[in-house]
């Protein structure tokens, strides 16, 4: 978000390519201050993500910053993976898979960087963050035992009424089509939250690590990206400066690879739920960043609707208590 910058990875994640101890591992009570403070500090990376795309994007095309970005993080997610002699490729059975993830991903980054030629990012960053909600009606009629409850149904309600208030936000300075890139980058989160659904539905069964799920999600991405970039922006100029080649150093090696290799190394270690509860501090982080960095107006409906947002996120992420066992 980037999945991305994301958080991307919370729910793609959830039990792909891991060892039976390895999940029991996860599921090991709460999150210690150390790991919080980590976790807290990864939200605050991602949250810049959206910021930095939109100070590269005065530089750089959006869909040619896009394709960079993949082939550079794809790059060093393989020289990683390989020191540590772990493959990335899936096996030719499965390629279809990855084929699909890589799509899937691809065009959600045509939406994400370029829907931010249109829009401000401190109002993206919270349309790219309705992922979860997408995520918890998706799962609710696609996955076994990832049912609708009624916390996460609040939290979906509290959801919808933030959107609604962003949407109505308004500032001067927004452009004529802001609603288009509003739009594109609630397209952005569908696409992660169908990323999502199917690594859980299709790939998380089969004995695949994270190396190959983030590998085959950048490197198949670049063709559709590439063809996106030949089409609508090939010819539009580019003017790298100081700052423009800086975000884009954020994005490609920040993001895609340092934070996202950061946060799979969290994922072995504690529980995917419990992490995913603190994804509300990564759109707050992004409002602040882009009101600090971008000089972005933030309306106060905006902030009404980070908060119900923000808490829409904690509740459908919220971990529910398990029965014990006899």
């Amino acid at each position: 978000m980037e999945r991305w910058g994301r958080s991307y990875w919370i729910s793609n994640c959830d039990g792909a390519g891991m060892s039976e101890s390895e999940s029991s591992a996860r599921g090991a009570g709460a999150v210690p201050l150390r790991a919080s403070l980590i976790l807290a500090g990864l939200c605050l990376l991602w949250g810049g993500n959206l910021v930095s795309i939109k100070i590269s994007n005065q530089g750089i095309p959006p869909l040619l910053g896009a394709v960079a970005r993949s082939c550079v993080a794809a790059l060093l997610v393989w020289i990683y993976a390989r020191s540590r002699r772990e493959g990335v490729f899936f096996l030719r059975k499965d390629l279809r898979h990855a084929v699909v993830l890589g799509a899937i991903f691809g065009v959600e980054f045509v939406f994400l960087y370029w829907g931010l030629a249109f829009t401000h990012a401190s109002r993206g960053i919270i349309f790219v963050y309705t992922q979860p909600f997408w995520t918890a009606i998706g799962a609710h009629f696609l996955l076994t035992g990832d049912r609708l409850n009624s916390v996460k149904v609040s939290g979906l309600v509290l959801a919808f009424l933030g959107l609604v208030s962003v949407f109505w936000s308004r500032s001067a300075d927004l452009g004529p089509l802001y609603w288009l890139g509003d739009l594109m980058l609630v397209a952005g989160g569908l696409c992660w939250a169908a990323t999502t659904i199917y690594v859980k539905r299709i790939v998380a069964g089969r004995d695949y690590t994270h190396y190959q799920t983030l590998f085959s999600q950048l490197f198949f991405s670049i063709p559709v990206l590439g063809v996106a970039w030949l089409i609508f922006q090939r010819t539009d100029a580019v003017n790298l400066t100081v700052p423009v080649l800086g975000a884009f150093f954020y994005q490609a090696v920040i993001i895609a690879f340092f934070s996202y290799m950061a946060w799979f190394w969290m994922i072995h270690r504690y529980s995917v739920s419990r992490l995913a509860a603190f994804t509300f501090l990564t759109p707050l982080f992004g409002v602040i960043l882009s009101g600090l960095i971008l000089k972005e107006p933030i309306p106060l409906l905006l902030w009404l609707g980070l908060v119900l947002v923000g808490a829409g996120i904690f509740l459908v992420n919220k971990p529910q208590a398990t029965p014990a066992r006899a």
